[in-house]
């Protein structure tokens, strides 16, 4: 099994729903994600998929999300917009996409750096 990784950031605004806190309050983050894809097989090339190709995949979804406030996009309304839950959102997105370029690579796992030190992440199971 091959592992790839790519990285890449947005900044944004949002404000944590049902919390009592600081983060209640609106605040801004410099999101750094990075994205996990794995696949058994090798093209041609000696490659699982094109490092390009999924460079302009994480760059179409953070161009929805980057210099935003979070809790107004139809995908956080109702849902708060946590590190958990940006992963989440990016790894559904990104599988959406990915499947349209290959069927033998899957999105493996998702991260959200919120800061040096504190980061969530998404795999499914």
């Amino acid at each position: 099994m091959y592992y790839l990784k790519i990285t890449s950031s947005f900044a944004a605004a949002h404000n944590l729903l049902n919390y009592n806190g600081k983060c209640e309050a609106l605040h801004g983050h410099n999101w750094k994600i990075e994205v996990v894809v794995r696949g058994n097989d090798l093209d041609k090339s000696g490659m699982v998929v094109d490092f390009k190709i999924l460079k302009n995949i994480l760059n179409e979804i953070e161009d929805t999300l980057d210099h935003k406030y979070l809790n107004e996009l139809d995908c956080f309304i109702g849902v708060s917009p946590s590190s958990e839950n940006i992963s989440k959102f990016i790894f559904e997105e990104f599988e959406k996409r990915l499947s349209k370029f290959s069927k033998d690579v899957e999105v493996f796992e998702v991260s959200a750096w919120e800061s040096d030190n504190a980061v969530a992440s998404f795999r499914r199971s």
